[in-house]
């Protein structure tokens, strides 16, 4: 506890003396009207008149007790600056500019913690005019999190952050070598009978079991003649009996080979997609128009992937995998309105798996087999023994589909100036006269060099997190890595949109100043 000793009242406070200061307690410059205090200490003033009234204009920083009637008691409750006024019998007052100094050890421990915490890195923290500032350089937003949480233990209001990270190295770039094997098998058979008598048209008819379209019997001026409307494997006519058969004996194989090889390049954390194939149109009816007006619509199909990758803290790739095989089937198309709409005949897997770099994984089992049996017969003559065969027809069709997909990640670099760069192997020349390389903007060597951005070694940190929002508005839902407690708003908001709200709100943390920033601590 210290105690001061007010004597007289001379209007400079120049008599003030300090009496049994001890060590860590409060002091009294004897030349000036200020009062140093540490936070947990007390100081005794002395008053040689009696006091009549005191006043402390922030209760928060200290507090004032009157003990006798020349004596008041001030504790510092917390770190921070405020006036002290005094009035005394006879018209005399005294102001005091009263500054409380946060706990001298409490401030070591804060700096052993955050040099414990981030060893080797250059970290300062010191205390001025009421703030606690924290300057340096840190090598990542992680360190710079830690620093700002020890010393906001001192007032988080009283934090102020200027520390500068390290300039982050670049993203790895993750290539994915995927290969699709689609093998579709098929085989049909069909066997079917037709009979017609063209005689006279008393007699003309047909026996069908509508495998295909039968002759049809008619008149003309040459008589009775049948038309064929169907190809026919087999024709045969009894010209004595006017008795004709038609016979379709079919039977075919059919095999279906798709192999596609994509390799797609990704940063670490960013989606990358492939697609081999097209699009297909089909109508879409728009509700609530008039009329049930029709637009039209694109739908994709062939070959596609879709993945994102990310590296973990044990050094493995981990991948989020949509692969998917899809073609147009016409066999269960749909007409409407005109409109030949097909189905798609699809295969898709999505899954998530952890590699190793250059480790596989197979995506296989995808069959599908089917087989369809129809059997067409006419009642009661078809039961006939061996003559019922005639009067019947089948049709058997067989598929067989497989499909394979092995995906194997590999973290890579590009390319270095003066590397061979890949190209295409024709197996003959594509067209005689052409310039061996295509036109392109002329080099450094023409142009001279290119003036490059120079490498940063350390950066704010409200820049870090505005370069960060700036990646991540190219890839929609890519969050942006914001310290706890910190305020993030970027500084331009799209054409048209409302700024977003911040990313990491806090209680206390107030609100961003209008048009955006970015802020890192209190």
């Amino acid at each position: 506890m210290t105690r001061v000793r007010l004597v007289g009242f001379l209007p400079a406070l120049a008599a003030l003396v300090v009496v049994g200061l001890p060590s860590g307690g409060g002091c009294l410059a004897a030349d000036q009207a200020a009062l140093r205090l540490t936070v947990g200490k007390s100081l005794v003033f002395d008053s040689a008149s009696r006091i009549q009234r005191i006043s402390i204009a922030n209760a928060e920083v200290a507090e004032a007790v009157v003990v006798s009637p020349q004596e008041v008691l001030v504790h510092g409750k917390g770190a921070g600056e405020t006036s002290l006024v005094i009035w005394q019998e006879g018209g005399g007052r005294r102001v005091f500019d009263l500054s409380v100094l946060p706990d001298a050890s409490r401030f070591e421990a804060i700096r052993r913690q955050i040099q414990d915490e981030l060893p080797g890195q250059d970290v300062s923290v010191a205390w001025e005019n009421d703030r606690v500032f924290l300057r340096g350089t840190v090598s990542d937003l992680v360190g710079a999190q830690r620093a700002a949480a020890i010393a906001a233990t001192l007032g988080k209001d009283r934090t102020v952050n200027l520390l500068k990270v390290r300039t982050p190295a670049a993203e790895p770039q993750i290539l994915l070598r995927v290969r699709f094997a689609n093998v579709d098998r098929s085989a049909g058979r069909e066997l079917g009978v037709n009979f017609f008598r063209i005689g006279d048209a008393v007699t003309t008819g047909a026996i069908t079991t509508g495998q295909f379209n039968a002759p049809r019997p008619g008149l003309s001026e040459d008589g009775v003649v049948a038309t064929l409307s169907d190809a026919l494997n087999i024709f045969l006519f009894r010209k004595d009996l006017d008795l004709g058969v038609t016979i379709r004996a079919l039977q075919a194989n059919r095999l279906l080979e798709i192999l596609a090889e994509p390799n797609l390049l990704a940063m670490n954390g960013r989606k990358a997609s492939f697609l081999a194939g097209g699009e297909f149109p089909y109508p879409v009816v728009q509700g609530g128009a008039l009329n049930n007006a029709v637009t039209i619509q694109f739908k994709e199909f062939g070959i596609r992937i879709t993945f994102l990758p990310s590296l973990t803290p044990r050094g493995t790739i981990r991948l989020h995998v949509h692969p998917e095989v899809s073609s147009l089937d016409f066999a269960n198309a749909l007409t409407f309105q005109g409109f030949n709409i097909p189905a798609l005949t699809s295969r898709r897997v999505e899954t998530e798996v952890e590699l190793e770099d250059k480790q596989s994984f197979v995506i296989a089992g995808l069959l599908d087999n089917r087989v369809a049996d129809v059997l067409s017969k006419i009642p009661g003559i078809s039961a006939i023994p061996v003559l019922g065969k005639l009067f019947q027809s089948r049709s058997l069709s067989k598929s067989d589909t497989e499909l394979l997909v092995l995906v194997t990640p590999e973290l890579v670099r590009p390319l270095s100036e003066g590397q061979p760069q890949p190209n295409i192997e024709f197996p003959e020349e594509f067209q005689k006269g052409p310039a061996p390389v295509g036109p392109r903007h002329p080099g450094a060597a023409v142009t001279g060099p290119a003036e490059k951005p120079a490498a940063k070694e350390a950066l704010p940190v409200e820049t870090l997190l505005e370069t960060q929002q700036k990646e991540a508005a190219a890839q929609p839902g890519a969050p942006v890595a914001v310290p706890a407690g910190w305020i993030y708003q970027p500084l331009v908001a799209p054409a048209g949109t409302a700024p977003a709200p911040p990313a990491s709100p806090s209680p206390d943390s107030g609100s961003a100043a209008a048009g955006g920033e970015a802020r890192a601590g209190r």
